[in-house]
């Protein structure tokens, strides 16, 4: 019964990214698809996140677009720039409700969810899925101090699985990046000749 198992993840990007982050990796999203393709029938597996149109944080635009192509269902929205009371320019970029509207939609097509975050916010949710007859799966850490996952989710869920017991399975090669880039650097590149050539056919 458990192999056709119909599931749907939901990624809190900013939060899982955090929670990546403390934990001292990188998150492969290929291998985390290939991951949870194996475990059941993979519905869907949802992606949100703020973008700010701005020039320092434009890095996060080509993993938009990869997880976009790469069987991901990408929500994002722009975030909300405001002044506080003390004058300090603040940026607001909650996904909550738009991750917890899909979540209600998917509970009648789903056994199993499976949530990407720590965010206590979301135990309401969790246990209004719960009341629709789907189980819950909450995947953040307990090992960073402080934990990353609010207790009140976690006692929730009906399963907690700590992010760090995944990095084998979900985890970049630290080697990777560096391999790519060093590949980058030694590649010919003719290029360069080629454009000359071609003006010099043109003269």
């Amino acid at each position: 019964m458990a192999d056709i198992e119909r599931t749907a993840l939901f990624i809190d990007g900013a939060n899982l990214y955090a929670t990546a982050k403390s934990l001292g990796f990188d998150i492969d999203y290929k291998r985390l698809l290939r991951e949870f393709q194996g475990k059941g029938r993979l519905i869907r597996a949802f992606y949100y996140t703020a973008l700010i149109e701005d020039q320092e944080y434009s890095s996060i635009r080509p993993l938009i677009d990869w997880l976009d192509y790469n069987g991901y269902a990408v929500v994002t929205k722009p975030t909300k720039e405001f002044v506080d009371s003390l004058g300090r320019r603040k940026v607001k970029g909650n996904m909550d409700i738009e991750l917890a509207v899909d979540a209600m939609e998917m509970a009648g097509h789903i056994d199993h969810m499976v949530l990407f975050s720590g965010d206590g916010d979301f135990r309401s949710l969790v246990e209004a899925v719960q009341r629709r007859g789907v189980r819950v799966s909450v995947i953040s850490t307990i090992t960073t101090q402080p934990p990353m996952i609010a207790d009140e989710l976690r006692r929730q869920a009906d399963e907690f699985i700590d992010l760090i017991h995944l990095v084998g399975k979900i985890g970049r090669d630290p080697g990777e990046r560096a391999e790519r880039m060093q590949r980058y650097q030694e590649r010919p590149r003719p290029a360069p000749q080629a454009a000359h050539a071609e003006e010099e056919e043109g003269e």
